[in-house]
């Protein structure tokens, strides 16, 4: 098989989650265990780092991978789902995996495909995992697909694992209470191995604190080290003051990717690194590093700013807390009329993201072309439910063209909702309006 043959038959082949949902979602790490013991367990070959989390895991995967890069380690990073190509989602020092090892992976697991049936996902944290350890990386940070107990990637001993913070997000999968999908997450502690909390809460602290003690691995709760004193929001970047409690002092921080969610996330990035104080990162590096995340790692579809007059902003948020902090974000600017070109996935709950949505907003609802996509006729009627007003498109370009005409150079059009639906917006159609 070519790369395009060996694209089609992973695709068609897998079942998948982005396609399926939770039929592809395998509750177990058997499948993964065998494919890595067949593989020569290459996780046990690199040292790594996990980062789960409900929101932010992505971004704080990118900006630690971004930090270790720029200190001269070869740095392995795995994240998922990609955006416009498969190989984003494996890196190494920024750049994606080649497509020649992706064929010579498939046909030399092809026979495990046809007798263990992995999903998709499981193969691709396979595939990951043995791309970092042929290629001998200093260091790996993996993102957790869904939740961590029992997600593919929990079969690492990492260094350190992080998790961002706990959101209602896959509780059919999950968990019906906080707890419960903090549980589920704080599954990625280790044994003897120090963890960070990106965001305390009443409803998960004790949780986490449970599962450290029982794993008798150290805890550190983000808040505790760092806090934020001030934020000032550019076009495409944050400033942000952080005050590091143990050294009292306060350093700016200018970070590329200007979501307002950003403040909080530089505070698990730095509290991560100030554990992982063995690899001797300069406070210098960091500072450098973090003004290059987008240019060093790739990272796209996080309040990524892809035209002006009007504004036209690509968000990947998806569920209740992410929504509300990309609303905090909007509340920081000066535009005249706001337009969320929207749609989402069936076993999301809509009425939970619907609820927190600014009514005077004007609405282009629409839907990515995978199964799992909520109907765009079905998403306007609960949308209405909460007075949120607008029309159905067939697809996301649909939507964001009528936008598009109806805009006046000072208005903001947000396309949020799902990865899915950012993944399928043609830049080029923005350009030709530009």
């Amino acid at each position: 098989m070519n790369y395009p043959q060996t694209f089609h038959y992973l695709y068609t082949t897998l079942p998948m989650f982005s396609h399926l949902g939770s039929a592809a979602y395998k509750k177990d790490l058997t499948n993964i265990r065998r494919l890595c013991e067949l593989l020569g367990n290459p996780q046990a070959r690199f040292k790594s780092i996990h980062v789960g989390g409900t929101n932010g895991k992505g971004s704080v995967s990118h900006m630690l991978a971004s930090v270790f890069q720029h200190a001269g380690h070869k740095t392995g990073l795995y994240t998922s789902p990609h955006l416009y190509d498969f190989r984003e989602r494996i890196r190494i020092n920024g750049a994606m995996a080649e497509e020649a090892f992706i064929v010579d992976f498939i046909q030399q697991i092809q026979p495990a495909i046809e007798s263990i049936a992995p999903s998709f996902f499981e193969i691709t944290v396979a595939m990951a995992f043995d791309y970092f350890a042929k290629q001998k990386v200093d260091i790996a940070i993996i993102e957790v697909g869904l939740g961590g107990r029992l997600d593919s990637t929990n079969v690492i001993d990492p260094e350190l694992s992080v998790i961002t913070n706990i959101g209602w997000d896959h509780m059919n999968l999950l968990g019906n209470s906080l707890a419960e999908i903090a549980a589920e997450k704080g599954g990625i502690i280790k044994q003897n191995k120090p963890v960070v909390i990106g965001e305390r809460s009443d409803a998960t602290a004790k949780v986490f604190d449970d599962i450290a003690k029982e794993k008798r691995a150290p805890i550190y709760f983000a808040e505790d080290g760092f806090e934020v004193e001030d934020f000032k929001l550019q076009a495409e970047s944050i400033e942000v003051q952080v005050h590091d409690k143990a050294k009292d002092t306060i350093t700016g921080y200018s970070i590329d990717l200007p979501g307002i969610y950003q403040a909080k996330n530089i505070l698990t990035v730095l509290q991560s690194l100030a554990v992982l104080k063995d690899w001797h990162i300069e406070h210098a590096t960091t500072v450098e590093a973090l003004r290059h995340v987008r240019a060093l790692t790739h990272l796209q579809g996080r309040w990524e700013l892809i035209r002006k007059d009007p504004g036209v902003v690509l968000e990947v948020a998806h569920n209740k807390e992410g929504v509300e902090q990309m609303l905090k974000h909007i509340a920081q600017l000066r535009f005249h009329r706001l337009k969320i070109v929207m749609g989402i996935v069936k076993d999301k709950d809509p009425e939970l993201l619907l609820g927190v949505l600014p009514q005077d907003a004007e609405y282009y609802f629409t839907q990515a072309r995978i199964p799992r996509s909520l109907p765009k006729e079905e998403l306007k009627k609960k949308a209405e439910a909460h007075t949120l007003k607008g029309k159905c498109y067939e697809d996301v370009n649909a939507a964001l063209q009528s936008a598009l005409n109806e805009s006046s150079p000072d208005d903001l059009i947000i396309v949020c909702g799902s990865i899915f639906l950012v993944a399928e917006v043609d830049k080029t159609l923005i350009r030709e309006h530009a």
